[in-house]
């Protein structure tokens, strides 16, 4: 029997890609025998929702494994949880994986960040140069469903992560995206979206930025956990559709800031 796909690569026009590489929940009938940990934890620590906000643009990378087969935002090293220490002190194996499992989880790595250079490669032939959004999600109810929400003076409803770019280079895209997320008519108020307080960007963002320097800029944007209840994993539709759309809408603004660079 053939494996299912383990990424959804969309190529589309413009120079804007949409990305949701922890989107996925799937899993190998090896891995899946294995885990310790139950569905709903699994799901609290995938980003599902992501995959949907990727179709603001019409180049899309969607994850369909889930982060506890293999993290592609992780280096290659770390991308195969193994202790706990390696995922927030989770439990993540029955047993723990052994070197075949792990070989098997990497030729999955590997091949993603094949195919992420390929399409970036192309889109440059086309394009002088080209966005990246990272997009992700984070839990603030650490302590459990009743527990206390996570300050929220640390954690920005959106955290705009450009740690691993040359934010120099790039701040016209940067600044550009973060005002129009900014002023967005967010159900008559607006977000509060700042730049680095929560996280940095990961992997996936500094892999590209290492690879295409002055040529792609991937911007990791994390939604807090305000449009969901992250402990049942019930969204809130009508929150996830004005994320959608305020995400849409900065797409003209970030697209004339990259045409003037």
């Amino acid at each position: 029997m053939a494996l299912k796909p383990h990424c959804i690569f969309q190529r589309g026009t413009g120079p804007i890609v949409a990305a949701a590489i922890h989107n996925g929940h799937q899993t190998r009938k090896s891995v899946e025998q294995r885990l310790a940990i139950d569905e709903k934890q699994q799901l609290r620590e995938e980003d599902p929702i992501t995959g949907e906000w990727t179709q603001i643009a019409k180049t899309q990378i969607v994850g369909l494994r889930s982060r506890f087969e293999v993290d592609l935002n992780r280096p290659r090293d770390k991308a195969v949880y193994e202790t706990p220490a390696d995922a927030w002190g989770l439990e993540v194996w029955d047993t723990p994986p052994d070197q075949s499992l792990i070989d098997a989880s990497l030729r999955e790595y590997d091949l993603f960040y094949a195919e992420v250079k390929e399409l970036l490669e192309e889109m440059l032939e086309e394009y002088p140069r080209v966005v990246v959004y990272d997009l992700h999600t984070y839990n603030q109810r650490r302590q459990g469903p009743d527990g206390p929400v996570a300050n929220p003076a640390t954690n920005p409803e959106v955290n705009i992560g450009t740690g691993t770019m040359d934010r120099q280079f790039w701040s016209p895209v940067v600044e550009r995206l973060m005002r129009e997320l900014r002023s967005y008519d967010f159900h008559g108020r607006q977000l509060d979206v700042r730049e680095n307080v929560k996280f940095q960007g990961g992997y996936f963002c500094e892999w590209i930025h290492k690879t295409f320097p002055q040529q792609v800029c991937a911007i990791a944007i994390e939604f807090k956990k305000f449009f969901m209840d992250e402990w049942e994993g019930e969204p809130d539709p009508d929150q996830v559709e004005c994320i959608y759309q305020a995400l849409e809408a900065t797409i003209p603004g970030v697209r004339e800031a990259l045409e003037k660079m």
